[in-house]
């Protein structure tokens, strides 16, 4: 069989691959949102071409994404194997088939091609929904960061430059065993931790530029008795006993379900359920509850936290301890919950991505250097908007239409297009 090697989609030399929504950055901006330590499966990467922007690749249901944007739209590319191909061939000579049998085939391809055709428009439109679901676009952003700012000057002053960030919708089992992976830990550190469980234990999806990409791992396979030695070998240390610890509680307590379930609860009785798992702390059920249980009331609170309560809105505990307590964690929670109301966790979010290392050079004129990069951007999207057309069902295609799978090469799996 014909091989052809998948490469990372880039929304200027590979249109027809891509889909659109309607999203302003002031909705979402996907540079701080995905990198601000919510989810650990997203990799930025600078494409080799010198008009592209920054585009974002990771797995979310099972599945590979691309994601990019401009200022009013995200685009994003679903990669999947090419497992419904249409075959047109029709034989010939002395063993051929006669005209009837040829008409007769012909009309069977063609009749399968309109099923595939609306196949894949049936799932364009579950990627639609699943991608709206995960950034969860039903919510308000830029009415919450007024509201937030009315009530808050110190925040009014951060929004101003960090827009868009935005609370994601993960997995719960994803996320809960990612954020058990955070226990004295670094944002670049887990991303290496939480990669390298997926290899050992996750399954293969798919391969881009000759970098694999796995599906998180299942409850069953990471409860396996052999998971905590693997793991430890990979370098999780006393991690690697919390989570197949954790995992097996939970399939034999609850269920497979359990954790899905947690969403339909409220806030301090999920928090709670979570805290009875090994290696599941306040601050860790908190992000859970947070980020994959719809508890937008969820403030996580740690060191980083901490401070800037005490140097931005000068909090100060009675008796100040030297460590985060149980009682300080709810009291600077009920702090910015009875500031920022309802979704104080999403606020929260925006002071703490504000606070990042990375992210610092963005307050040095801020307007004057959100400016330049504005206009940077729009330059290098001229040649692709003069390429580029988007027809009524979201999809985009190039005037000149030219497939990404066009490119061939050999890898290890099976013959695959970019959708």
């Amino acid at each position: 069989m014909r091989k052809v090697m998948a490469t990372h989609a880039v929304l200027s030399s590979t249109a027809n691959a891509w889909r659109a929504l309607s999203c302003e950055k002031s909705e979402l901006r996907l540079d701080l949102t995905l990198a601000c330590g919510q989810s650990f499966r997203y990799v930025s990467y600078q494409a080799w071409r010198e008009t592209a922007v920054g585009h974002w690749t990771g797995v979310m249901g099972g599945k590979v994404w691309t994601v990019t944007q401009t200022e009013d739209t995200l685009w994003y590319c679903v990669y999947k194997p090419n497992d419904r191909q249409v075959h047109r061939d029709v034989k010939a000579g002395n063993g051929g088939v006669s005209l009837n049998e040829k008409n007769e085939s012909q009309v069977k391809c063609k009749a399968a091609a309109k099923e595939e055709v609306a196949t894949a428009n049936l799932q364009h439109d579950e990627d639609e929904a699943m991608l709206r679901d995960y950034f969860q676009l039903s919510v308000n952003l830029r009415r919450l960061y007024r509201k937030w700012g009315a009530a808050d000057p110190h925040f009014q002053k951060i929004a101003d430059i960090f827009t868009g960030v935005r609370m994601l919708r993960q997995d719960p089992t994803e996320c809960l065993f990612s954020f058990i992976c955070t226990s004295n830990n670094h944002i670049s550190r887990i991303q290496g931790m939480v990669e390298r469980l997926c290899e050992a234990r996750g399954d293969l999806l798919y391969q881009l530029d000759q970098t694999s990409y796995y599906d998180f791992p299942s409850l069953s396979a990471l409860a396996d008795d052999t998971v905590e030695a693997c793991l430890r070998e990979l370098g999780f240390g006393y991690r690697a006993r919390f989570l197949q610890q954790s995992a097996k509680q939970i399939l034999d307590n609850h269920g497979h379900k359990w954790l899905e379930g947690l969403r339909s609860v409220p806030y301090v009785e999920a928090r709670d359920a979570l805290r009875a798992l090994p290696g599941v702390g306040t601050k860790v059920a908190d992000c859970v509850c947070l980020m994959s249980l719809d508890k937008a009331d969820a403030v996580p609170i740690d060191t980083h936290v901490w401070q800037i309560a005490k140097r931005d809105y000068k909090y100060a505990a009675a008796n100040e301890p030297k460590s985060i307590t149980e009682k300080l964690h709810k009291d600077i929670g009920d702090f910015f919950r009875n500031l920022w109301g309802p979704y104080a966790g999403w606020a929260q979010s925006v002071l703490f991505c504000a606070d990042l290392k990375k992210f610092q050079k963005l307050k040095e004129t801020p307007h004057l250097k959100r400016a330049k990069e504005e206009s940077d951007n729009e330059s290098t999207l001229t040649g692709k908007r003069a390429n580029i057309k988007t027809v009524k069902n979201g999809t985009v295609k190039n005037r000149k239409p030219k497939s990404a799978c066009q490119q061939k090469g050999t890898v290890s799996l099976k013959e695959e297009q970019v959708v």
